[in-house]
């Protein structure tokens, strides 16, 4: 009875450490998954939708028409090109319409603001001082304003001609700063006989300038720069 007894408790004690034993495996397993799990970053892949694609398409396109549409100071070679007739432009255009703006400026300042600033600041001053203090203003800006228009108007900003024309098409700039074309002929071109500087040729009783350097068209300079002999020997033949 005792030995069996004795075996009997055995095998129980043996039965509970083997249970316990499986156990604690399985809990170890389970942390260890569940840490692993955790721990490893998911990665995951993602195509680019219909919707983004054409959201960067179109983010492209109006990167390029804001290019297109800068602004910038200066004759554009693509503009250049597409200005169908255009043999001439002066280099200098763009320049002489900023300083002519200017000039206007200052002078309808002188002359709206001038008389007035005149008569509120010179208490002291009888009004016949301030009316002379005050024309001489205004005579001033406008005579400044007048001598850069006469300097500058015979400067030709632009200038078309088809080859075999016997006319030519010139762009000037009137008193306003804007631009005015005038359609010439080479037979009314003659030889400017003025001390006018900055002056290449005469037609139709103005003088117009053409820039040498920047003129590409050889044989058109040559016909738009006459000598000075030319009309007097054509009258003589006469």
């Amino acid at each position: 009875m005792g030995r069996s007894a004795l075996i009997h408790l055995l095998r129980s004690q043996s039965r509970r450490l083997s249970s316990s034993t499986l156990t604690t495996g399985y809990h170890h397993r389970s942390i260890a998954g569940s840490w692993s799990s955790s721990v490893i970053p998911k990665v995951r892949f993602q195509v680019p939708s219909l919707n983004q694609r054409s959201w960067a398409s179109s983010g492209a396109n109006t990167r390029e028409d804001d290019d297109e549409h800068k602004i910038s100071i200066g004759p554009q070679g693509k503009k250049e090109e597409n200005d169908g007739g255009v043999v001439y432009y002066g280099p200098i255009s763009s320049t002489i319409k900023k300083v002519k703006l200017l000039s206007l400026s200052t002078c309808c300042l002188s002359v709206s603001l001038g008389p007035v600033i005149t008569f509120m600041t010179s208490p002291g001053l009888n009004v016949i001082m301030k009316g002379a203090v005050a024309s001489t203003v205004i005579f001033l800006s406008a005579s400044t304003t007048a001598a850069l228009h006469w300097f500058v108007s015979p400067y030709v900003h632009k200038l078309r001609w088809q080859p075999g024309s016997d006319t030519f098409e010139v762009e000037m700039m009137t008193w306003l700063a804007t631009f005015t074309p005038k359609t010439l002929k080479f037979s009314d071109i003659r030889y400017p006989d003025t001390q006018r500087p900055f002056v290449s040729f005469k037609a139709d009783g103005n003088y117009y300038f053409v820039d040498a350097d920047h003129c590409p068209n050889k044989a058109l300079l040559a016909r738009l720069t006459p000598p000075k002999d030319a009309h007097d020997s054509a009258f003589k033949n006469l």
